[in-house]
């Protein structure tokens, strides 16, 4: 049976991120690699996680790679929109690792990301859903169904979503909200275990709900 591996929060962790693709064992041709969002931002390594997460769309059949709240940030700071809040929340880091200045226009900020990363930032879905999951990067907000959630809901709930035991019709796979431990509950799994806070970096595997963590 094809095994989905979804992979929590990097936050620009390369280290981590290499050694746990190289320990899960994953088939590239067979099984899915599912990113849950926030590849960048308040560790030192943004845009090497970023070119590690392309050459692993490459090498493997099947990468899906979701937004997470970090990269809107970013996309929206290089447009000019929001940008004490994107540099508030680690987004320095990030402009460090591509060598962007604070003082830059946004035309200037652009054209410093390489254009295979621009397009992968571009790229990034809200959400993914299977027949047995879905896979977002915070959450849902409780009693709308997936096509009415917005895109706060998306990359921003937390306890909200968290917090109760209702059924969102399929298991809900998330990050986005740290935790000491993955969270495995009846209609969700969170896996944000705040690798860049000294933290592991988790990974579940389906449909076993097998944990790996480095």
């Amino acid at each position: 049976m094809n095994k989905v591996f979804a992979i929590g929060d990097i936050h620009g962790c390369l280290r981590k991120l290499q050694a746990l693709v190289q320990s899960i064992g994953a088939d590239p041709q067979n099984d899915t690699l599912i990113f849950i969002g926030d590849y960048i931002d308040r560790g030192n390594s943004s845009r090497e996680v970023v070119d590690y997460v392309i050459q692993l769309k490459k090498e493997y059949k099947k990468v899906v790679c979701l937004l997470g709240n970090h990269e809107y940030m970013l996309i929206r700071y290089l447009e000019g929109v929001d940008e004490d809040m994107y540099l508030e929340n680690g987004g320095i880091a990030t402009l460090h690792s591509y060598g962007i200045s604070r003082s830059d226009d946004p035309k200037k900020r652009k054209a410093k990301i390489p254009l295979e990363h621009r397009q992968f930032f571009e790229s990034l879905l809200p959400h993914y859903e299977t027949e047995d999951y879905i896979f977002v990067h915070a959450g849902l907000k409780p009693g709308l169904p997936l096509h009415e959630q917005t895109m706060h809901d998306l990359l921003w709930v937390r306890h909200e979503f968290i917090d109760v035991e209702d059924d969102f019709g399929k298991m809900v796979i998330f990050g986005h909200t740290p935790l000491s431990y993955p969270l495995i509950m009846p209609n969700k799994i969170g896996i944000d275990t705040g690798a860049i806070l000294g933290g592991k970096l988790t990974c579940v595997e389906l449909p076993a709900v097998k944990i790996h963590q480095v």
